[in-house]
């Protein structure tokens, strides 16, 4: 680390009238790493809120004079934000700046400094800090065009393949883009480094259900539910097995076999895929074209489909091949 953060907040607050100490310290968290509310301390010293605050102003102001001693520290900041875009999200930022141990002493320090500027949470975005307000309006820029992206393609997007408008200049900044898509709440990131909506199971997989869609999208093929059990930490095959039996994304095609909806594959019984394709084919089809479109859609030994199909309450046997029977 290339400062000792602890330090130069020490010598910053060592001055400090002991109330005033007290209240920054305590406020930022620099000795206990724990923020506290103007609410609390005020009621340690039976004071409101109001005069916490206060209190704390009062410090900040005779802490003015010492900003000049920080200006390496501020270069240092201003020149990792320059490197994300003017901007990032609050706590991937102290987690940057100061690690596991100094990120209060960071935040105590970005926020004495007069060029950074921190921006609240809100519906739309994450807290984050910045030093260029104009980096926020390109954010959201970036932000809607991704999105839209998202919304076309209906897949999870990496970030080399995010094609930005030419009116953006965003060039090769990564770095830049990535912090911009850090700060929203409607696009998230996965652990394989893909960008979706939130409520995408790619990007936030909720229950074994999802987990379980997971793994056929990256297999690529239909499962047995063991083994689709066995990709999921902790599951149980018949958990799996029951997830998949209720959930209208997976198909079953075999015993125990499942595949996705969004593959081609219909649900139903053997008999049910065989009227389907009948129905869809409009003319009477040949035992050798239903088995070739049911193996495709089934699983299953010849016999079986062979079998359902010589079941005369469903099917009718002619000279030109097999049809539906009319109800």
């Amino acid at each position: 680390m290339l400062f000792d953060y602890d330090k130069i907040c020490q010598n910053l607050v060592k001055d400090l009238p002991q109330r005033q100490k007290e209240v920054i310290s305590r406020r930022f968290g620099l000795k206990t790493g724990q923020k506290e509310t103007l609410e609390a301390i005020g009621k340690d010293h039976g004071i409101t809120r109001e005069r916490v605050r206060q209190i704390e102003e009062d410090g900040f102001l005779r802490l003015e004079p010492k900003i000049g001693q920080l200006q390496k520290t501020f270069q240092y900041f201003t020149g990792q934000l320059k490197n994300f875009g003017d901007l990032k999200k609050e706590d991937i930022l102290l987690q940057s700046l100061g690690g596991k141990r100094f990120q209060s002493q960071v935040c105590f320090l970005l926020t004495l400094g007069p060029n950074f500027k921190k921006v609240g949470e809100s519906d739309e975005f994450y807290s984050l800090w910045t030093i260029n307000k104009n980096s926020l309006v390109l954010a959201k820029k970036v932000i809607d065009s991704f999105y839209n992206q998202l919304k076309k393609i209906n897949r999870p997007l990496s970030l080399k393949d995010y094609i930005p408008p030419a009116t953006l200049a965003l060039s090769s900044n990564r770095q830049a883009l990535l912090a911009y898509l850090e700060i929203s709440k409607k696009i998230q990131k996965n652990s394989e480094g893909l960008f979706g909506f939130k409520n995408w199971p790619e990007i936030n997989p909720r229950g074994v259900k999802d987990k379980a869609y997971l793994v056929f999208k990256k297999t690529q093929k239909p499962l047995h539910f063991n083994q689709v059990a066995e990709f999921i930490d902790g599951a149980l095959p018949q958990t799996v097995h029951n997830e998949l039996i209720r959930d209208e994304r997976f198909v079953l095609v075999g015993r125990g076999i499942y595949a996705l909806r969004e593959w081609g594959y219909e649900p139903g019984q053997v008999k049910d895929v065989i009227s389907k394709i009948l129905k869809k084919a409009g003319k009477p089809l040949t035992k050798e074209e239903i088995l070739q479109e049911v193996l495709q859609q089934r699983l299953v030994k010849e016999n079986t489909v062979l079998l359902n199909l010589s079941n005369k309450k469903y099917f009718l046997r002619a000279s030109q091949g097999y049809t539906v029977r009319k109800a």
